[in-house]
């Protein structure tokens, strides 16, 4: 294992927080970490360095077993399933960061314990941590599979894909307009499109919407 640098730290501060780095000065809240953890995990993985604060100043950790004992407290009982977390501690100017490093998984999807006692998906989206929705839960699930996608293509299908071909995006709401689908049967058919990779599905913090691939 190739072990992280002071200058991998400086490096990973100055790109600032993103899909892959997150900032903590502190671990204060199990349930609060717990998301960042489900959400790294849900996507390509991802570090956080403990003892940084937002706007990337080096604070160093006071105690690196108590921010330890919080990062796998919430790994074990408010993430499900849990998720695993490995620690790295380096020395930066003098001042000790300790990294936690969550790999992508290959259980998802994973489930934060909420403050409200109930059981949420979050995925990664440029520097935060968001509340997955409906279709994206249903991508991770079924992305699990070994098997292949198999598509047959019906008037919905064909229709969808013209309008993408003449237009550059679309949302699930607009598609079941366009379709005249139901709800639920307009996100099966969008969640199937998406794993046979013949649309892409981009989430933002505002909005989440469909391209041709």
């Amino acid at each position: 294992m190739n072990r992280l640098r002071p200058q991998n730290i400086k490096q990973m501060i100055f790109g600032g927080e993103n899909m892959l780095v997150d900032f903590k000065k502190t671990i204060t809240s199990c349930s609060k970490i717990s998301k960042t953890l489900v959400a790294f995990a849900n996507n390509k993985g991802g570090k956080l360095l403990i003892g940084v604060a937002d706007n990337g100043t080096i604070k160093g950790v006071r105690s690196e077993e108590e921010e330890k004992y919080m990062l796998t407290k919430a790994a074990t009982y408010f993430c499900r399933p849990m998720v695993e977390v490995g620690f790295e501690e380096v020395y930066v100017d003098n001042k000790l960061v300790l990294v936690a490093d969550v790999k992508e998984s290959d259980t998802k999807p994973h489930y934060s314990l909420g403050d409200d006692k109930k059981w949420w998906v979050y995925v990664r989206v440029k520097d935060k941590s968001l509340l997955a929705s409906k279709i994206v839960v249903d991508v991770l699930k079924a992305s699990q599979g070994e098997a292949g996608v198999l598509i047959e293509y019906s008037e919905k299908e064909r229709t969808l894909l013209q309008y993408l071909d003449e237009n550059e995006r679309i949302s699930a709401r607009d598609s079941s307009k366009l379709l005249n689908l139901p709800r639920r049967r307009t996100q099966r058919l969008l969640v199937t499109l998406v794993l046979s990779g013949i649309i892409k599905l981009h989430t933002t913090d505002t909005e989440e919407y469909y391209t041709a691939s």
